[in-house]
């Protein structure tokens, strides 16, 4: 049996995690695919580093092109990260003949129908399981697993950091600040952790399972993106009191064809079972005009979950390999992207508002909401600590984001609002 051999492209926590799952697991991988299956060559910064896995001195490179020039190699896996350099190396591996296995969300959400497109000319394959969620196999399900049915939504916490974030702040009642250090110290956010944090990471994921959901090639300009780092203990504990969770949630919806896709902290009804999703975890919601409503639930990054993932994508091109049939997936973005407009957007939404505390004021607020054609689902008005100041809290009907956005704009010449203090989208 010809072993097939592969070039790793990287070897930090995910690419030590392949290594040990295709070297320890190989009974079961010839089982699946007839042979072997071989690490020929790993390409590394350093060849003299200290590493936690034992590996041939003779396999390593500090040079990609030793990998990707490589004739001996039938498949190039990707776990270095980056998104230019990287994008050529890749390109120039498809030139070449060989197939790609990536983790790489940043590189797939701003370059993947191009990397396709070349995969496709070349008779190659591309998978990239392990850029979404870890070790949910979400990319393969949407692909395989809906393709019978009509998706209408897709919605999901696909950022751990965040989640452990927001998950602290309701158990424990701390701090925003306070708990992104303990989450650095603890290596779950970055010492720049602004791509977490500011919804960026997220919003290339939905990028990416918006275009396979909805058979459009979304852009990651195309996401509406918010962060957490606004969110504060007192929207959270008010959240809970009303019976509902905060969340970072990636939200893609299609109607009639056109399409939204945002990335914004939420308020989930604790019943809804993302609202229980908690830690580092990832969960994905898609609903389906056949199925009804589905939930994929799993780690969201690890070694050895998201290495999990890259594995079983080494493993569908090798099978492709044995078959024949490398190269013939069809590209996926088939479909006009025609995106909704502000007036088609429709959500709950969730106002804090401090204002002041005299007689006629809830009229005023409430006329406003009429004015914009915004009904309300509830209201409660409360004093604040401050003797002038009363908090009123609103949760509205289904409402247009135009219409969400001319309430806000109206509150901003209305002297007796001091402050809107919080706006959340309300799911579930």
């Amino acid at each position: 049996m010809k072993p097939v051999k592969v070039g790793l492209l990287g070897l930090g926590t995910v690419g030590t995690g392949v290594v040990r799952i295709v070297e320890g697991h190989q009974e079961d991988l010839q089982s699946q695919v007839g042979s072997p299956i071989v690490i020929e060559k790993v390409l590394v910064q350093n060849k003299s580093k200290s590493r936690s896995l034992t590996i041939d001195a003779e396999k390593l490179t500090e040079d990609p092109w030793d990998i990707i020039h490589n004739p001996n190699i039938d498949v190039i896996v990707e776990v270095m990260g980056g998104i230019e350099g990287t994008k050529g190396y890749i390109l120039e591996a498809l030139a070449h003949g060989k197939h790609v296995v990536t983790a790489n969300k940043d590189l797939m959400a701003l370059h993947g129908p191009e990397i396709l497109r070349k995969a496709q000319e070349h008779g190659c394959d591309v998978l990239y399981e392990a850029s979404v969620a870890g070790g949910i196999p979400i990319i393969r399900t949407l692909i395989e697993g809906f393709s019978s049915d009509r998706i209408t939504k897709i919605m999901g916490i696909v950022n751990g950091t965040t989640n452990y974030i927001l998950t602290k702040m309701s158990q424990e009642g701390a701090d925003y600040a306070e708990v992104l250090k303990e989450a650095q110290a603890l290596g779950y956010a970055e010492a720049d952790p602004t791509s977490d944090v500011e919804g960026l990471d997220a919003a290339r994921k939905m990028t990416i399972l918006s275009t396979l959901g909805f058979r459009a090639n979304v852009a990651l300009e195309d996401v509406d993106v918010k962060g957490i780092s606004s969110v504060s203990r007192e929207d959270i504990q008010y959240a809970k009191r009303l019976g509902y969770e905060v969340k970072l949630l990636g939200i893609a919806e299609r109607q009639d064809d056109y399409i939204s896709v945002s990335v914004q902290p939420t308020m989930v009804k604790q019943s809804h079972p993302i609202a229980s999703v908690n830690g580092v975890f990832n969960a994905v919601y898609v609903y389906g005009e056949a199925v009804g409503e589905t939930m994929f639930y799993g780690p969201g990054a690890g070694e050895l979950p998201t290495a999990t993932s890259v594995v079983a994508d080494l493993v569908a091109v090798v099978k492709n390999l044995k078959l024949g049939v490398n190269g013939k997936q069809e590209l996926l973005s088939y479909k006009e992207k025609k995106l909704k407009t502000d007036e088609q957007i429709a959500a709950k939404y969730f106002m804090l508002l401090h204002v002041e505390d005299r007689a006629g004021v809830l009229a005023r607020i409430t006329q406003a909401f009429a004015d914009c054609e915004v009904s309300l689902g509830s209201v409660l008005q409360q004093p604040n600590s401050s003797d002038q100041i009363a908090e009123i809290i609103i949760i509205t009907h289904d409402a247009s984001k135009a219409s969400i956005g001319k309430v806000l704009q109206s509150f901003g010449s209305m002297e007796v609002v001091k402050s809107v203090k919080s706006v959340y989208r309300v799911e579930g």
